[in-house]
């Protein structure tokens, strides 16, 4: 019998985790750990936070705190959102910890006695006033490609491209201002050409044949642009020391001592429980099965450098599977947290107070498991209302209402479901009830959550198909006797429910469990998990609970305020960015081996293009918009109309030098309030090579306000 260790992608402490971490990894973790526990199942699920790197010093100098305090912090908001939305590990830890340092040191020492650790001298930038060497994040400089002044050394985030920190243009370092220089340094690489024909990985890569696609693709991709050596020590302050002579001021790369967490935090879990040797069996045993719940930016560290570092090693057991997710946008636009355009865990927890299940059914219904997602508020209000409410939460609260009213609240005699009369509405329910089941089970086995969600909530329409067709308050007149049986199968469809909700929405089994005055006995879960499910759940004369409702309907005024605040906070973002220095922002992959998403312009079908509203407007008049340096709030004429656009372009043009020109506007954009203006339209500008902006516009005489662009 397999055991099973499962880990979800350890969330980085230099910041919050919001939605897009938790559909990418928490809750397909969170769901599948349940599915498992329930089908009787050996397994363990491990996770914590990852608090060294760049990025973390980064954000500490930021915010004029020491990286623990930071890292402290940011843990602690972590744990408890993820609690408090239902996510169960088995164990969550953390990183910055002695014994995950021990752990790291440990790991390393041994891949560098076995030879896998190659020490190879590299030529870096460094900081004579502070003297230090500079990570690729702690040099800006002027970007050779858009000439933007407070490029990235390893990223023009203005432009997107990618770069090397001597490419840049005129450098200087984050922590002194100054110009650095070159100099030469030691680190230890990786040799990742090499270990890709390690016996280990050659027999581990067998089986990503049957993986999901994006993940096996991004596999492929990777090694057939040819591997290289890859540092695995950085010249840093924070992080674990490299355990060598001659390393001081060097400590584990963050990619290298990261992963090495989910040993640490279970070797942590099972010392705990006064059985230090456990854990062992989790990691070094063959029949253990490793499955790794991450999201796609992390697919290349878990499908490649962790397990060439495993195999490297020789103890421990390599990936059994890794089911990564894509990316979860947001209204339509990729989730930026350095923009303030997310939705935070602990934020949503905090004023959608009791509502945790309808965003894990939200995201769970709408996971981007094979390619990206969008997650919006008018979305969430219309799964809520018209699935959690219309079908779920309807169906229960029918079953119950009807049993109190016909019958004091007490589960009537059962129609026979085990065999029912050939083409009764108790066939038809029982057939269909067994396939979908089937297609449950058969959707979990294949990292298909998504799908086996909407089996679940399929249940509920079958029980109130089921009801609508037998019409028990019409039966009650003429056969009281079979109309109680009716309400009595429609009772055990909600306590089938009960089970099948579980691993999706636990806060809301647990309600309906309350709501049937009844628990489902340890039995009872396994054999409806393992596809052994009976029909009989409920005594006769068992007393219900009086009825509530299981879910409350979304008001539109809910929307506006979440709509009003995501606004809210990219505006405040967008401003405090401007006021900000360099060095602020997000961590790089170089650094973090956090792989950021790509700013390069994705393809867009026709259909979407075709969906926008080009055309040409003359700008009437133009001023500033109060305490906002960057923002015009400007009047335009669209022929048929006047509008009010908010454009950020204040620093490239004074008011009055835009008075009379004709510019190309986005008509059909979504109106958005900014510092209380509303603007409705989006003006269509260039940057040239100096980074001015320039209007979009006609390139002849003969247009007008209103001409619509073909």
């Amino acid at each position: 019998m397999p055991r099973y260790l499962l880990t979800a992608a350890l969330p980085y402490a230099n910041g919050p985790v919001h939605i897009g971490h938790l559909a990418g990894c928490y809750l397909p973790a969170d769901v599948y750990h349940r599915y498992l526990r329930a089908k009787g199942e050996d397994v363990i699920l491990i996770c914590g936070t990852d608090e060294h790197g760049v990025a973390i010093t980064l954000q500490a100098r930021k915010e004029g705190v020491h990286p623990r305090d930071l890292v402290d912090r940011n843990h602690a908001i972590i744990r408890d959102a993820l609690k408090g939305i239902g996510v169960e590990f088995t164990h969550f830890s953390r990183t910055s910890g002695a014994a995950h340092h021990r752990e790291a040191t440990a790991f390393f020492e041994v891949l560098h006695r076995g030879g896998f650790l190659r020490e190879e001298v590299t030529r870096q930038f460094y900081d004579n006033a502070a003297q230090q060497f500079l990570a690729d994040r702690y040099i800006v400089g002027t970007c050779p490609h858009c000439a933007f002044d407070g490029a990235y050394g390893d990223q023009c985030e203005k432009c997107g491209t990618s770069l090397s920190p001597d490419e840049l243009l005129q450098p200087r370092s984050v922590l002194s201002g100054t110009e650095p220089v070159i100099r030469e340094t030691n680190n230890w690489f990786l040799p990742m050409d090499e270990l890709l024909q390690h016996p280990t990985f050659v027999e581990y890569t067998q089986r990503i044949q049957g993986w999901k696609s994006n993940v096996r693709g991004q596999f492929m991709s990777w090694v057939q642009q040819g591997l290289q050596p890859r540092s695995m020590t950085r010249d840093l302050d924070w992080g674990v020391p490299v355990p060598l002579q001659g390393a001081e001021g060097k400590v584990l790369y963050v990619w290298f001592d990261a992963p090495i967490g989910y040993i640490s935090a279970t070797r942590e879990y099972f010392e705990s429980q006064g059985e230090p040797d456990r854990w062992e069996d989790y990691w070094k045993n063959p029949d253990t099965r490793l499955i790794h719940f991450i999201g796609k930016d992390n697919i290349v560290f878990h499908t490649l450098i962790f397990p060439m570092m495993l195999a490297a090693h020789g103890s421990y057991v390599l990936p059994w599977q890794v089911p990564a997710n894509e990316f979860l946008n947001l209204e339509g636009r990729k989730i930026s947290t350095s923009r303030g355009w997310a939705v935070w865990l602990h934020e949503y927890l905090q004023e959608m107070s009791g509502r945790e299940d309808e965003l894990r059914y939200t995201l769970l219904a709408n996971l981007p498991e094979t390619k990206d997602a969008d997650f919006s508020w008018q979305d969430f209000q219309l799964r809520v209302n018209s699935e959690l409410v219309a079908i779920l939460g309807n169906f229960i609260n029918r079953v119950v209402v009807l049993t109190h009213k016909l019958n004091e609240g007490r589960c009537g005699p059962l129609v026979a479901m085990e065999v029912p009369k050939v083409g009764s509405a108790e066939q038809i329910l029982h057939d269909a009830l067994a396939l979908t089941r089937s297609e449950i089970l058969e959707a979990m086995e294949q990292f298909r959550l998504r799908e086996a969600l909407a089996g679940v909530i399929h249940l509920s329409r079958l029980g109130n198909r089921y009801l609508a067709e037998t019409e028990p308050w019409k039966l009650l007149k003429t056969d009281p006797e079979a109309a109680l049986g009716v309400l009595r199968t429609g009772a055990e469809v909600a306590a089938e429910l009960c089970i099948a909700l579980e691993p999706f929405l636990p806060h809301a089994a647990k309600r309906l469990s309350a709501q049937l005055n009844w628990v489902p006995s340890e039995e009872q879960r396994l054999a409806w998990w393992q596809g052994l499910a009976k029909s009989v759940y409920l005594q006769t004369g068992h007393p219900l609970a009086p009825p509530t409702l299981l879910f409350t309907p979304i008001e539109d005024a809910t929307i506006q305020e979440r709509l009003a605040k995501l606004q809210a906070m990219e505006s405040n973002s967008t401003e405090s960015q401007a006021s900000s220095q360099p060095g602020s922002s997000s961590p790089s992959t170089a650094e973090t081996g956090k792989v950021q998403p790509t700013q390069e312009p994705s393809m867009v079908a026709f259909e979407d293009f075709a969906t926008m509203d080009l055309r040409l407007v003359e700008i009437l008049d133009a001023k500033p918009v109060a305490g906002a340096d960057k923002l015009l709030e400007i009047r335009v004429d669209l022929g048929s109309e006047q509008r009010t656009v908010v454009s950020g372009i204040a620093q490239h043009f004074a008011p009055d030098e835009l008075k009379g020109c004709q510019v190309l506007m986005l008509t059909n954009l979504a109106p958005r309030k900014i510092r209380g203006v509303e603007s409705r339209g989006m003006l269509l500008l260039a940057q040239n090579s100096d980074g001015k902006l320039i209007l979009v516009g006609p390139q002849g005489p003969g247009t007008a306000p209103g001409d619509q662009v073909r």
